[in-house]
């Protein structure tokens, strides 16, 4: 109960400003059609003291589907926490699916590791402890990278978005999809900056500027989805 309502606590960060309503689409569309290591990686992600910091399970719903849609077989991921959104692409992607994992916490990566473990797919999962840039980076001096990756999921320090963006660009082909997380920062982006406590400031005015660079970026088609904190989906078109 305790890791539900956790969950539910989320709304927050969302954009649905009813609790009632973001527990109803919880409890009618989501929870039925979480997988039980997911469900089992959430609940013990609850006792966290940053559990919020992990991919909410509707917006993790969303990515499932992308990932079928686009039949992803390598992935990135930047910012793992505790694995939710990356044992979602594990389950996800096919038995011989790999996935990028790039964080800077492995505490926070082993407390999940066991049930990703459980399910079978860890063999999947090539984690770098690193810093993002530069683990992007080392991915790019091998030139058989460039344009190999299916899918990536950028869910981490929003100083560095422009930059994963650009490199991100190299590395996932021409009809993959990118996907960045928090894009619409708790609503203060459409917010005057006097309103917004002073935490919020800094993410907020990058991921304007961020927001923008997405909307005319010529390379890409992307959908601002109003699910969570905010999801850009950009489809790699050149």
């Amino acid at each position: 109960m305790e890791e539900k309502m956790k969950a539910a606590s989320n709304y927050d960060k969302a954009l649905l400003q009813s609790k009632e309503l973001y527990q109803y689409i919880l409890d009618t569309s989501v929870y039925p059609n979480e997988p039980e290591p997911l469900k089992e990686l959430r609940e013990v992600s609850a006792s966290h003291p940053r559990y919020w910091m992990g991919t909410a399970p509707d917006a993790g719903q969303l990515m499932a589907i992308l990932l079928k849609l686009i039949n992803a077989k390598r992935t990135i991921e930047i910012g793992v926490f505790t694995g939710y959104s990356l044992l979602l692409t594990a389950l996800t992607i096919p038995e011989d699916g790999k996935i990028t994992a790039i964080d800077v916490d492995r505490e926070a990566y082993e407390m999940g590791f066991p049930i990703i473990k459980k399910a079978g797919v860890e063999y999947k999962v090539d984690f770098i402890k690193s810093k993002a840039l530069q683990a992007l980076d080392d991915l790019m001096e091998n030139p058989g990278n460039e344009g190999s990756f299916d899918f990536a999921f950028v869910d981490a320090d929003k100083v560095n978005y422009l930059n994963y963006h650009e490199r991100l660009m190299k590395l996932v082909k021409v009809g993959g999809v990118v996907i960045y997380d928090n894009t619409l920062w708790r609503g203060t982006v459409a917010m005057p900056e006097s309103a917004v406590g002073e935490k919020y400031k800094e993410g907020r005015n990058m991921l304007i500027e961020f927001n923008k660079l997405l909307a005319n970026d010529a390379r890409i088609q992307i959908c601002h989805a109003s699910i969570g904190d905010g999801m850009t989906i950009c489809w790699r078109l050149n």
